[in-house]
């Protein structure tokens, strides 16, 4: 049984917090949400400006392997929410869904403010309070929480939900990582996760294609290989292909300061027939003109050639049709380094799960709670990152809700004798 007058407070106003806040609102805690930034939902409203994708329709297996060593920390949490209870979810708060030809779960408007305003109202009518222009920074000597402001708060039970590092300007910072290493609470590193990567382009390459998407292509690297998409960007790649072998890449940075990727420009046709095509006489046609036609490939993946036939001290058009072949089905691109943390579109690393209980619990901290991206787990983009932050924000809820209940029977047992 709960408390009457329990009060929990959420620190963070993403989507963990916010799903923690509407749980435990759902069963009559007093809430209040605090959160450093002027208002809520600041990096939700950015993720929607690409159509805000909430979860994937993907088989549920395939679907918890997406989070790779992390699965079995977040298949309960999942799987109490899964992919489908999302998007009765949605749907419940106006937001019609539907499944992309991909299998990305988007709500049918593609946008995430009609979203949040709905939800934000569910919450203020469910009597949660929020607090803005608070950075969280500890707790004093008698567990009250401290914010940088002076202020301070009591509470029975505290969710942190300050998510990651990447775009910080959107208010998660990971300064939180220092204020829990004092507490001695193990944190793995914040590294970038689903970012771009760094390559040396030359110049004409850079001034040319800088901006331009390779489309419909095939991202090699190590026994891994995705089909997707990649944009040039002017230090480097970036994009769904790019961000699905994100943490492989990332790691062989780190060991030896370089990772080749290998880029499969046609890879839906067959390497003799790419062959016979370029066998082909070419006249009078320029190569950029030839290879338009014959392989259909884009001048920026023209271009990409070109670049690589430079690196390996050769001229494109002196390569016979076997040596072209060869270069289209597998483009060098040497990876240099990862682009920064703050331009990630998610965060890799964060509190280890080795700190928590089963129910989210901060083993150090009894009665506060972790959720959302500061939890040490990663997956690709493709609804999988807010599917999880969802989750994790409902699971630390319902462990919140334990911890109360149990916190209360054991007054009365204590107040009985």
């Amino acid at each position: 049984m709960l408390p009457s007058d329990a009060k929990v407070a959420v620190i963070g106003a993403g989507p963990a917090g916010l799903m923690a806040a509407e749980v435990l609102a759902g069963q009559g805690v007093k809430v209040t949400v605090h959160d450093r930034m002027p208002s809520a939902g600041r990096k939700f409203l950015i993720a929607g400006r690409g159509g805000l994708n909430l979860t994937h329709s993907e088989d549920f297996s395939a679907f918890l392997g997406r989070y790779g060593d992390a699965a079995p920390e977040l298949r309960a949490a999942i799987e109490a929410l899964p992919p489908a209870a999302v998007r009765a979810w949605c749907e419940a708060l106006g937001q019609e869904t539907f499944v992309g030809s991909s299998g990305r779960v988007f709500p049918r408007s593609l946008k995430a403010s009609p979203l949040l305003r709905a939800w934000l109202r569910r919450l203020s009518s469910a009597g949660v309070e929020f607090k803005f222009r608070q950075r969280w920074t500890g707790w004093n000597q008698a567990g009250d929480l401290l914010f940088e402001n002076g202020a301070s708060a009591k509470a029975d039970a505290v969710i942190l939900a300050l998510g990651g590092a990447s775009w910080p300007r959107l208010g998660s910072d990971g300064k939180w990582a220092d204020v829990l290493g004092q507490s001695n609470i193990a944190v793995t590193p914040l590294r970038p996760a689903n970012s771009g990567y760094l390559v040396n382009w030359s110049d004409v390459f850079r001034e040319r294609f800088e901006g331009q998407p390779l489309k419909r292509i095939e991202l090699r690297f190590a026994d891994s290989a995705v089909r997707g998409e990649a944009l040039v960007t002017r230090t480097g790649l970036e994009g769904g292909g790019i961000y699905a072998l994100s943490a492989i890449l990332r790691e062989s940075i780190a060991a030896s300061g370089e990772a080749v990727l290998h880029i499969n420009l046609r890879p839906d046709l067959s390497a003799p027939e790419l062959q016979r095509r370029l066998e082909a006489p070419r006249g009078k046609q320029s190569l950029a003109t030839f290879l338009r036609k014959a392989a259909n490939l884009s001048p920026p993946a023209i271009g990409l050639l070109h670049e690589a036939a430079a690196s390996a001290g050769h001229r494109l058009a002196s390569l016979d049709a076997t040596a072209l072949s060869a270069l289209i089905g597998a483009v060098p691109v040497r990876l240099t380094g990862t682009a920064p943390l703050e331009r990630a579109i998610s965060t890799a690393g964060g509190v280890s799960f080795a700190e928590l209980d089963e129910h989210f619990m901060l083993l150090r901290r009894p009665g506060t709670f972790a959720a959302g991206e500061m939890l040490d787990w990663e997956a690709p983009t493709g609804g999988y990152l807010l599917q999880a932050s969802f989750a994790t924000g409902a699971a630390a809820a319902r462990g919140a809700l334990r911890w109360l209940a149990g916190r209360a029977d054991r007054s009365y047992v204590k107040g009985a004798c």
